[in-house]
């Protein structure tokens, strides 16, 4: 296939995951690629910055990285001959109660289960089936709606997965079950009676059996240096600092993909669009917001629990009912007085993260799109909550509100991490209904952002997608 003399094959604008995977996938395939990046630095959601104090390394965005070690895509680049090494934590998550107690994820599920007591069956009997499938259903359950290959082992992990977390945990009957599989829907950020909130507890449960949540040596921005690096040996071009608000100011290509929600694809490219995929455009629904602190720390988080202080992940929200109330609340745009608390403690595993004998912590809370609430005290006294005398470890501290969030990332809007909601109505047909959702109606302009299948996460296969349909549509010679 020869192609009309252009500047570059492909451009590819922000450099999140989902960006340099689409950048990588062109590329591999003898594409000239140019990849653009707003700011000056790389990494989208794979940042890492001092934040608080000098020697201290914070995760700006995303800290905790299950998906990136499940990614299919990611598995096959040499990204640690490219510096990246994956540290991983002693316990995947743990989940304290006021008791003093913690139901905790284990690599193993037959240990996981042990420690729930009478729900020991019951969370082997819902597990054991997609942990044995998950090697049939992973490319399908990370990737955009379609026939999948192997239906019957889809159809097993449908039936599960499509309910709502309120549904599945009536399978169980101890606080330490239920607790901990609405700690794992939390991450839906949505009310835990949705439908499919059962999925997203499912992948990420199932992901810490099969392969761990680790945490990147040296902070999250690794990933980001070593996608980009591999880019680059590949030929691959990278340009910082250019902030595109237009199609004009880029040059020529066959194809476009952005790494932008629908709200910024409108704006740069709406002009190019036909009327009915702009109104489809529009009528994207994006989510809940987040709060977010990170902690310079004196002394490691002093759990109650012990297990707490061998994971790289707490859940902070005590019984299922506690979290599905506070979710519920904040959906309504209320703001709980005890939100659950998602924390990580990476310099527990990785010592680069902060001076000798000092100590970081990651956390943050849902709250209403667009919130300017100042939620550090109620983040704190959960904290506290399960770790007495937490707040007198604090060296200094920074936050981050919705506005400050998007302000960081134009991705995040209103404080949206997810790119969208993920229910039922934008679980595949995210941003639209189409038979690609990455292809927008113009030709040559894709959409390759989490606001596409499978949704957000460090896995970058969204980016992976939608360069594989540009491959099909614009570069039929060169697959």
């Amino acid at each position: 296939m020869q192609l009309e003399k252009r500047d570059y094959d492909a451009v590819v604008v922000g450099s999140g995951a989902n960006g340099l995977a689409a950048a990588i996938l062109l590329q591999q395939n003898g594409l000239s690629v140019l990849l653009l990046e707003g700011k000056k630095t790389i990494g989208g959601g794979l940042r890492s910055g001092e934040l608080t104090l000098p020697g201290f390394v914070h995760d700006i965005c995303s800290a905790i990285h299950p998906l990136a070690v499940a990614s299919p895509f990611f598995e096959t680049l040499p990204l640690e001959a490219h510096g990246l090494e994956f540290i991983y934590p002693e316990l995947a998550a743990a989940h304290p109660f006021d008791n003093g107690t913690a139901a905790i994820l284990k690599k193993s599920p037959e240990d996981t289960a042990r420690l729930l007591g009478a729900d020991e069956n019951a969370y082997l009997h819902l597990m054991q089936p997609v942990l044995k499938d998950w090697p049939l259903i992973a490319p399908d359950i990370l990737g955009p709606l379609h026939y999948p290959e192997h239906p019957l082992a889809m159809a097993r992990f449908g039936l599960k997965a499509l309910p709502s977390a309120a549904h599945v945990v009536k399978r169980f009957k101890t606080p330490e079950a239920t607790g901990l599989f609405a700690g794992m829907a939390a991450h839906a950020i949505q009310p835990l009676t949705n439908l499919t909130t059962a999925a997203i507890a499912l992948v990420l449960l199932t992901t810490a059996h099969v392969k761990g949540w680790p945490i990147p040596k040296g902070g999250s921005n690794r990933i980001a240096d070593a996608l980009a690096s591999y880019f680059v040996s590949l030929g691959g071009e990278i340009e910082t600092d250019f902030y595109v608000k237009s199609l004009a100011q880029l040059p020529s290509s066959h194809a476009v993909l952005l790494d932008v929600t629908p709200r910024q694809l409108l704006q740069i490219a709406g002009h190019k669009f036909s009327s009915i995929y702009k109104w489809q455009l529009a009528r994207y629904r994006y989510g809940m917001g987040v709060f977010k602190i990170d902690w310079a720390l004196d002394k490691p988080i002093p759990f109650t629990a012990a297990e707490c202080r061998r994971a790289g992940t707490v859940h902070l929200g005590n019984t299922y009912e506690e979290i599905a109330e506070g979710e519920q609340q904040i959906w309504h745009g209320q703001h709980p007085e005890k939100p659950f608390v998602l924390l990580a403690q990476p310099s527990l595993f990785d010592a680069s993260r902060a001076p000798q004998g000092k100590y970081t912590a990651w956390a943050y809370c849902h709250v209403p799109k667009g919130s300017k609430v100042d939620m550090t005290g109620a983040i704190e006294n959960q904290v506290e909550r399960f770790a007495p005398g937490f707040k007198e470890t604090i060296l200094a501290k920074h936050t981050m509100n919705t506005a400050q969030m998007e302000e960081y990332n134009p991705n995040y809007i209103g404080g949206d991490i997810n790119g969208g909601v993920i229910d039922i109505g934008q679980l595949f047909t995210r941003p639209v209904l189409r038979w690609s959702p990455y292809k927008t109606s113009a030709k040559g302009i894709y959409i390759c952002s989490s606001s596409t299948p499978p949704g957000g996460g460090v896995h970058g296969m969204c980016g992976y997608h939608a360069a594989k349909r540009a491959l099909i549509t614009d570069f039929k010679g060169f697959l």
